[in-house]
């Protein structure tokens, strides 16, 4: 089962305090991003994978999406999403992205956000989001980048010649990776970018785009802090096909 570690109430209390919790997907420096990579969501049907607070299930909504399906592993995010939503057209439920179980050809649109480097069995995963595509729907999600999440050290190293290095910590080395971000024992699970692309391409899915996120001038001019992620990347995002033959 996936760690639900949304539901312990320091982590939660944490999360609920960041940007992004906040403002929504106004606040996730990512979201211009993955915005551009969405088809016109006019009329499809949609399943939001990791939906938390149903920030992305409402912005679908309100952009022409026939039926939204929001799924989540935390009681804590679906009680939130489904307070802050109101009229028709999505529904949410309690969902272990582990031991997923989709209706086939189903969703025009699979979409997630930030989830799936909770998942272990990753594979099983892109399976059963492939038999509940329509032919030429489409995978897009993020991930907390690879190289992101291989650091352990947050000091900078120093080569011979006088450059800073961001001191990756086992970046081949892949499995389960510890932290203590917003709580103690967070698990999330470490692929190289080899493996989550080649895992996407063994699937059956065509990858379309692949962005490495960095901040734009614009995004620095008013968030300075963003700085670092011009020297490493923190997010990843991927958008894939089914394809229809």
């Amino acid at each position: 089962m996936t760690q639900n570690i949304y539901d312990d109430p320091d982590f939660f209390e944490g999360y609920s305090q960041l940007q992004r919790s906040i403002d929504g997907l106004a606040g996730a420096a990512e979201w211009p991003s993955m915005r551009a990579m969405l088809p016109e969501l006019h009329g499809l049907d949609i399943v939001d994978l990791g939906c938390g607070f149903g920030w992305f299930c409402r912005w679908a909504r309100e952009h022409g999406a026939s039926g939204i399906l929001g799924l989540d592993v935390s009681d804590n995010m679906l009680a939130r999403a489904q307070a802050e939503t109101e009229g028709e057209g999505i529904r949410y439920a309690k969902a272990d992205l582990e031991n997923l179980q989709l209706p086939a050809a189903a969703f025009d649109l699979v979409y997630s956000s930030l989830a799936f480097h909770y998942i272990r069995n990753f594979a099983g995963l892109l399976a059963t989001i492939h038999q509940a595509l329509k032919p030429g729907g489409r995978l897009i999600f993020s991930i907390e980048h690879p190289i992101y999440m291989a650091p352990r050290r947050p000091d900078w190293l120093v080569d011979a010649e006088g450059y800073k290095t961001w001191p990756l910590d086992s970046y081949q080395m892949e499995g389960p990776r510890v932290t203590n971000w917003l709580a103690e024992g967070v698990v999330k699970q470490h692929r190289t970018m080899g493996t989550t692309l080649n895992l996407l391409i063994g699937s059956g899915f065509r990858i379309m785009h692949v962005e490495e996120w960095t901040p734009t001038d614009e995004d620095l001019a008013m968030y300075p802090d963003r700085v670092i992620e011009r020297e490493r990347p923190m997010f990843l995002l991927i958008s894939t096909l089914k394809p229809s033959y």
